[in-house]
């Protein structure tokens, strides 16, 4: 029997969800060190954001070469070299004693981890080993078992801060992204659906920018970003600021990861038989009004809750939706390719999102304005998506120069 026979396309499902589980909740997690490693460190929250920040946009630039490694050598040899800088950045992050430290760690390292054990490397494995008519369903599984990890990793997190203290908690962390690396033999060599064409890495990154839709989709994966790290890192210290306890800032968070769980698979199987398209502007047109709602009413535990049931339900059902469209359009051959280039528009929101947050809120004391950009964008993402092209494109490889 062939040894390579064991990694069916359940196995990959499986192990790529687990993978995705831990990369995606422990960072998911980052909001709840915010209040206790400021105030002890006494760092202002910019300091504290930059660096989250930082890890957005080294993540981002990051993941089209992580993306483009692992369609040409592998993903295992991808995902083994980010759970170890994973790790790592996460154990530096509990010494750090300067922002500079800080950027290196939570920044630079974590954001390197990430690119290569998240959503372009995982995702285009399981794309590859299921057929169009299961690929959508797939990734939005694939898509909730990194949604099931923000709903695990929040309370876990919090324990081990309220057990532990913030810096034995980091340790405890870093030792549970190491298992990532085991993990990743079972994507190694999985068994894939044939991809069409001969297409170069370079001819299909051409393909994809001469694409109109495909900017479009990427200029809605910046809002995205910008949305959702913004909620992320800033959610649990606006309710703190309100009067709230760290608990019931986390209870949102996890929450909100709990229906991330059921929106992620409802849109993966709601992609695998309506428009893809049209169900991204509903997404985002939903958030736009969850947010205006929420900063308009007076805040309670039940406008929390709803909030953050809502916007659970919104939070990354963009992803399998934005990977299947780009798999529908341009094939599955250079999937991690496209899809990290896509993502790097996602992190750029993220970035901006989270940074500005931080700004925000040290220049006027306040997130207000930031609220109401998160609500201006989505309206503008839920208009972006409307015209893309779901067609697949025949792909056309580039002409040579004429000797």
């Amino acid at each position: 029997m062939n040894v390579a026979n064991w990694r069916t396309p359940g196995v990959v499902l499986a192990c790529g969800s687990v993978i995705l589980m831990l990369a995606l909740g422990t960072r998911q997690s980052f909001g709840l060190f915010l209040q206790p490693m400021s105030g002890d460190l006494g760092w202002g929250r910019e300091t504290f954001a930059f660096a989250l920040a930082l890890q957005n946009l080294v993540w981002g630039i990051a993941q089209p070469f992580a993306g483009m490694i692992a369609d040409r050598l592998g993903a295992a040899r991808v995902l083994i070299s980010a759970g170890l800088l994973y790790a790592a950045g996460l154990a530096l992050m509990a010494f750090s004693e300067t922002g500079l430290a800080f950027d290196v760690s939570a920044g630079l390292l974590v954001g390197l981890g990430l690119s290569g054990s998240s959503f372009g490397v995982v995702m285009g494995v399981v794309g590859r080993a299921f057929p169009p008519a299961k690929r959508s369903v797939a990734l939005g599984i694939v898509g909730a078992g990194g949604s099931f990890g923000q709903f695990v990793m929040l309370p876990y997190g919090q324990a081990l801060i309220s057990q532990f203290g913030w810096f034995n908690a980091l340790l405890v962390l870093a030792l549970s992204a190491f298992l990532i690396v085991p993990l990743a033999s079972a994507l190694a060599g999985a068994n894939t659906v044939p991809a069409r064409g001969n297409q170069s890495v370079a001819e299909a990154v051409q393909e994809a920018a001469t694409h109109r839709g495909f900017w479009y989709l990427t200029i809605a994966f910046l809002v995205c970003g910008f949305q959702t790290i913004f909620i992320m890192v800033h959610l649990p210290a606006y309710l703190v600021d309100k009067g709230m306890t760290p608990v019931q800032g986390m209870t949102a968070l996890a929450l909100i990861g709990f229906f991330n769980i059921i929106g992620s698979y409802l849109s993966g199987f709601l992609g695998g038989h309506f428009s893809k398209k049209y169900l991204l502007s509903w997404i985002y047109a939903i958030r736009a009004v969850a947010i205006l709602v929420f900063i308009s009413l007076p805040l309670t535990h039940w406008s929390t809750w709803i909030f953050g049931a809502i916007m659970g339900l919104t939070w990354l059902g963009t992803v399998p939706l934005t990977n299947g469209l780009v798999a529908q359009i341009f094939g599955v051959k250079y999937l991690s390719t496209l899809f990290s280039i896509a993502f790097l528009g996602h992190q750029i929101g993220s970035f901006i999102g989270v940074w500005y947050g931080g700004y925000m809120f040290d220049s006027t004391g306040s997130y207000l304005l930031v609220w109401l950009v998160a609500a201006a964008l989505g309206v503008l993402a839920a208009i972006l998506c409307l015209p893309i092209d779901e067609r697949e494109i025949t792909a056309i490889p580039m002409k040579k120069a004429a000797l």
